[in-house]
């Protein structure tokens, strides 16, 4: 059995050709998207600002192969945006993704002496 990491993955974008229904209820929703909103699933959280209406981003937990590496979580992080995206209605387009792989991150621990 190859060995899985859990990689955190932010997809990031440009709202594109919205139709006003579209752009009627991102402005609607958008108390529900906002900083509060901010977590990583599975399924993703969608988050923008509502003035301008111009970019999103969209966080995801991706748990794949270690082997894949990062490329892959980042492909399937912008496969499942692109996919809810798309069900939703809005367009879009400029995806980029930032990476990060839970199981390597270091973590830096302050001394006694430092707290």
């Amino acid at each position: 059995m190859s060995e899985q990491h859990t990689y955190r993955v932010i997809v990031r974008g440009t709202w594109d050709a919205l139709t006003d229904e579209a752009r009627a209820r991102l402005l609607a929703e958008a108390d529900e998207h906002g900083m509060t909103s901010m977590r990583f699933t599975e399924a993703g959280s969608l988050s923008y600002e509502p003035s301008p209406l111009k970019h999103f981003s969209m966080r995801y937990v991706v748990v794949s192969d270690a082997a894949d590496g990062e490329e892959m979580a980042a492909a399937v992080a912008e496969d499942r945006a692109q996919t809810a995206l798309r069900a939703l209605g809005y367009g879009f387009r400029d995806l980029r993704s930032t990476v990060t792989d839970l199981d390597t991150m270091k973590v830096n621990r302050k001394s006694a002496s430092r707290r």
